[in-house]
């Protein structure tokens, strides 16, 4: 036999997760309902299940890497059936496909089919975004067909029981193989797994059940959504044919950006814009923010690029509870239309702390505020 970590496609250092994940991946590729042209297809894939019986067990494992086959080969090594640390074929599905055979209809309930799931995207705005809001969502669907009540009938008409699979919906199929009898099961061919025939489709749904229409839902936004949340609506989605539930609607956001604030996450960000003279002196300034007027305290000498950080005023946390928080980032803006006497006293300053500066030419500032005009 070949060696289990290349059977499973994994190296040997490999988590037992991801040994887990390959094993599934190799079942499904490998198993005879799925490549029932290859004749060694059902001895590659009990090959498959012999490594993960292995590797799944950590002493078996450790016998294996330091022995090989080996190690974990006779009495008491699981020699024999691979499927014995399972309990047989059912007990795999059971562990890895919920009771449901990946290669085909076992499992599934009989009845009218569910309705798929929808998605719509809104354009929300930036504090709608935060905050929360009350949305319309304008949605095409499939709703119930008011003519037939949903069952497909030509009103006066009904549904008769399917004639192939009595009206289970499913049909049987038994088949010999090596590991013995092996029964699938599909939706019935004819009536497509619903159990009845319509043999009088109703004119307005062509016996559907249900017809297309256009409908607005009016959702709860919660707040400190961001364009990668997704709303699930249970229920909202389109109907099933022939009375079948509905399926969910999931609303993805678009948010438009504002005009102050930035987002990263829970965070908000903006630029305080401060003077020179604000700059190196302190000043307290206001500083409209989404929740209101806040007082920003700016001490002597305050750079460009300082964050004053205000906790707890940024974005909710959605459907947890708490906020963010907000980073005012300070910028400095430099003045472009001093006067010669303003010029005068920004060159007397410079000559009082010792710093050189470049000699202006008559009308240099006239000439300068001039070009940024």
């Amino acid at each position: 036999m070949a060696d289990y970590y290349d059977l499973l496609g994994v190296p040997r250092d490999a988590s037992p997760e991801e040994i887990k994940r390959a094993y599934r991946r190799r079942a499904r590729e490998l198993h005879p309902d799925a490549n029932p042209d290859d004749p060694q297809a059902e001895q590659h894939f009990k090959e498959v299940a012999r490594a993960w019986e292995v590797l799944r067990d950590p002493e078996k494992r450790a016998r294996y890497d330091r022995y090989g086959e080996a190690g974990v080969s006779g009495a008491g090594a699981g020699a024999g059936d691979p499927f014995a640390g399972f309990g047989g074929m059912g007990d795999i599905f059971d562990a890895f496909f919920g009771g449901q055979s990946p290669f085909g209809g076992g499992g599934r309930s009989t009845g009218p089919l569910r309705g798929p799931d929808l998605e719509v995207v809104t354009e929300l705005e930036f504090t709608e975004a935060v905050f929360g809001a009350q949305h319309k969502i304008d949605v095409r669907t499939a709703v119930a067909c008011d003519a037939c009540d949903a069952t497909g009938a030509e009103p006066g008409t009904s549904p008769v029981t399917c004639g192939e699979c009595g009206g289970a919906g499913q049909v049987r199929r038994v088949r010999q193989s090596l590991l013995g009898q092996m029964v699938t099961t599909a939706a019935c061919p004819r009536c497509g797994g619903v159990g009845q025939i319509i043999e009088h489709p109703c004119e307005t749904c062509a016996g559907e059940g249900r017809t297309l229409q256009d409908k607005t839902f009016t959702v709860d936004i919660p707040p400190g959504v961001d364009a990668t949340s997704t709303l699930r609506l249970q229920g909202r989605g389109a109907v099933g044919p022939r009375g079948g539930p509905p399926g969910d609607l999931y609303v993805q956001f678009r948010i438009r950006p504002h005009d102050v604030f930035r987002r990263d996450g829970v965070d908000l960000h903006a630029d305080l814009h401060l003077a020179v003279t604000q700059a190196i002196l302190g000043t307290e300034i206001e500083f409209e923010t989404l929740d209101g007027v806040e007082s920003v305290t700016v001490p002597p000498a305050t750079p460009s690029g300082h964050v004053f950080r205000f906790r707890g005023k940024g974005v909710p946390v959605v459907n947890r509870g708490g906020r963010g928080d907000l980073h005012l980032h300070v910028v400095v803006d430099l003045p472009r239309d001093l006067t010669e006497e303003q010029e005068a006293l920004v060159r007397q300053l410079a000559e009082l702390r010792g710093e050189e500066v470049a000699t202006a030419s008559p009308g240099f500032f006239s000439k300068l505020r001039t070009a940024f005009k």
